[in-house]
């Protein structure tokens, strides 16, 4: 029975679990967010920087180790990435000051993730072709999944035993989960004599030798206006998009809801974006993955609006936290296969990983400027607005953008 499971569905689950550790711990932010604040006597801005330095580390170290992974596979990458986010959690768990929390924090967590995810997402891109879409969102619903169980798990920890013990904790599980994963990771079908999709492979060339997966090298990528339109449309809705995993919780402290309630509201943002990897992935399949991504920015400029008139009504912020999180998850599982659709798989890891530097840019400064923002005013209005008509713009982006199919027709050949 095992000899007929197509390997390609190992590596997402594989890539699921890596990154249901690694972002399940950053996502979890929000739960330690008035333990740190309260602990080093700290504003809103002082504590979003720690969220947000991490966050900067892990997109823009995707560029590296995502070009690394090309070249010396994704197993030795991720379980690097492993042990540096356990050192990274269980460290920041004995900072004394909050000097280093954000060095220990930020360079162990950011680190880490930066290693585990392009690599793992990268991964699964080159197991598949036509159901690229539903295995790259069932591979990123990890990410959702470990948003939804880690912040309300860390919120129980941290009644029991307090922030540095829970900290710990995650530090133990991310380890053994991590390095698991890591050690199912393969780099591509060819090195196991598979083809895409699990079709059956093509007779290999005399000699033995197959040929390496088609597409762009990096440096041809990056010459393309398809890339760039992608970048900017990443960066314009990455200003908004890490804002709720930072600042929901205490938003709903600051509207008389309890802090739990806010911890859920990020764990709904998790929900969310465990149907929306898993259902619009799969359906972006059929309707098309570049118009599928147009609809995920636009849904998040609606929730956005949703969360700025929503005050203290607990229905219309679990309705902004549910369906923000679907169209989140279907932009996290759509941008690595439309990078694959346009550049093919010869260098996806490292594509995607330049590509992720503007989620970097825009996980440093939104959660930081919106967190600033409330010191200075005493509300979330100004960066929730801004947040969605950033997302209106990379519509824009997107629609102006060329058909994958039709760049590929022109591009690759001249290749």
């Amino acid at each position: 029975m095992a000899a007929r499971v197509f390997y390609g569905w190992i590596v997402v689950g594989a890539a699921f679990v890596a990154l249901f550790v690694a972002f399940g711990s950053m996502y979890a932010f929000g739960a330690f967010f008035r333990e740190l604040e309260t602990e080093f006597a700290a504003s809103r801005a002082d504590i979003s920087l720690i969220f947000a330095l991490g966050g900067f580390l892990y997109f823009t170290l995707g560029a590296f180790t995502g070009a690394l992974a090309d070249r010396i596979g994704p197993r030795t990458i991720v379980g690097a990435g492993a042990l540096f986010l356990a050192a990274g959690l269980y460290l920041a768990s004995r900072a004394e000051t909050l000097l280093g929390v954000y060095l220990l924090y930020g360079l162990g967590v950011g680190l880490g993730v930066g290693c585990m995810y392009v690599p793992a997402v990268g991964a699964v891109q080159r197991w598949f072709d036509r159901r690229r879409g539903l295995a790259s969102g069932i591979a990123v619903a990890g990410i959702g999944l470990g948003t939804l169980v880690v912040p309300p798990l860390s919120t129980w920890l941290i009644g029991i035993g307090g922030w540095r013990f829970t900290y710990a904790m995650l530090a133990a599980g991310t380890l053994v989960l991590g390095l698991l994963a890591a050690s199912l990771l393969e780099e591509s079908p060819e090195r196991r004599g598979l083809a895409r999709d699990g079709a059956p492979p093509a007779p290999a060339p005399q000699g033995g030798a197959r040929p390496p997966p088609a597409g762009l090298t990096l440096a041809q990528t990056l010459r393309s206006r398809p890339f760039w339109l992608l970048y900017a449309a990443g960066l314009l809705t990455s200003f908004g998009l890490f804002i709720p995993f930072v600042h929901l919780a205490p938003y709903a402290v600051d509207r008389g809801l309890p802090e739990a309630f806010g911890v859920l509201l990020v764990g709904l943002i998790g929900v969310g974006s465990v149907v929306g990897r898993f259902l619009l992935g799969g359906t972006a399949d059929r309707i098309g993955r570049r118009f599928a991504l147009g609809l995920m920015f636009a849904g998040m400029a609606a929730m956005l609006v949703l969360w700025l008139v929503a005050g203290a009504a607990r229905p219309a912020l679990v309705v902004f936290a549910l369906v923000f999180g679907a169209c989140y998850g279907g932009f996290v599982a759509l941008m690595p296969a439309i990078a694959a659709d346009y550049f093919g798989g010869r260098h996806v890891s490292g594509i995607i990983g330049t590509l992720y530097t503007s989620a970097g840019i825009g996980n440093l400064l939104g959660p930081t400027l919106a967190g600033l923002a409330f010191d200075l005013s005493g509300s979330y209005a100004l960066p929730i607005t801004v947040s969605a008509l950033l997302n209106l713009a990379a519509v824009g982006f997107i629609a102006f953008n060329a058909e994958p199919s039709r760049f590929r027709a022109a591009a690759w050949a001249r290749a």
